[in-house]
């Protein structure tokens, strides 16, 4: 049965939950037990991706991460303080309050590296969606941070941190470095790509928010578009037009005009189910299969 990764913004939890519900083999590399309600599971980060990495909003923070996994990158300054508690500066809003030295986030971190190499390598497809073309840098190294210092935890300083910006270059190249990467450890493995509907609710570009949105998603849009175009094993899914379509007047959005609503998810589903002509009927067996086989879960 083919293993499905997830990974990306914060609109993939949304593919990964439809496509486990409907009965695909997506990994879940560190469960939690099912006694544990999904919402406060999702508050530490579990059940929402592959792995408990929360939102990673760019390919460079992605690529970063499997270079991490692989033994090739360390990132700088990975533990945050706050109030004498300590987060993982790459995930920090996944451990709501913090860890109480900095050993223990390093054992944690180390735990969940483990993980994502074993979740990454297994993939035979890997579904990314794309939020984001703006990110906080560490400026030394180049580390990629998923959110500015000093806003869950840390301190923002001006002279070690920068606002990042990428291009459609930049984002292209990380993003494509990261598929031969994980092409060299299974030549069949194959992309779905997305890009998140979801507007930004603020920005450190200087631009007004809505021309911000515009740029992101127009670089994001037009990567995904030269990846289909330059590889036959990357596949498009229009989640993002689907939602913010002028022909839906927004009807696809909740009331904050940001958060797409269950009818939006629901509709672009399938849409997606549709283009893959897979019957109900075909769901329902890789659900029978899925709920007898709980490797499979």
């Amino acid at each position: 049965v083919q293993r499905i990764v997830t990974a990306g913004s914060c609109f993939a939890q949304h593919i990964g939950r439809e496509l486990r519900r409907t009965g695909f083999n997506v990994v879940d590399a560190e469960p939690l037990s099912s006694v544990i309600p999904d919402r406060l599971a999702n508050d530490y980060g579990y059940r929402l991706y592959s792995a408990r990495y929360g939102n990673i909003y760019t390919p460079a923070q992605l690529a970063q991460l499997y270079n991490e996994a692989s033994g090739r990158f360390t990132p700088a300054e990975p533990v945050w303080e706050k109030d004498g508690r300590f987060y993982d500066a790459q995930r920090p809003g996944l451990d709501p309050g913090g860890l109480p030295s900095v050993d223990e986030v390093l054992h944690h971190r180390a735990h969940h590296l483990k993980q994502v190499k074993s979740a990454f390598d297994s993939a035979d497809l890997f579904v990314f969606t794309f939020g984001l073309t703006e990110a906080w840098v560490h400026k030394a190294t180049g580390t990629v941070y998923p959110t500015c210092p000093g806003t869950i935890a840390g301190q923002f300083d001006a002279d070690t941190y920068a606002f990042k910006n990428y291009d459609v270059v930049e984002v292209l190249a990380a993003f494509t470095g990261f598929m031969k990467q994980m092409r060299a450890v299974n030549k069949r493995m194959r992309f779905l790509v997305t890009v998140s509907p979801v507007p930004l609710t603020a920005t450190a570009s200087g631009q007004h928010v809505e021309v911000a949105t515009v740029y992101s998603k127009s670089v994001l849009r037009a990567v995904c578009g030269k990846l289909v175009q330059d590889y036959d094993y990357v596949d498009y899914f229009p989640s993002y037009e689907l939602i913010t379509s002028l022909n839906n007047r927004g009807i696809y959005y909740e009331a904050n005009k940001r958060s797409v609503s269950s009818e939006g998810v629901d509709q672009a589903m399938k849409l997606f189910f549709d283009a893959q002509q897979i019957s109900s009927a075909t769901h329902a067996s890789q659900l029978e299969t899925a709920e007898e086989d709980p490797e499979l879960r």
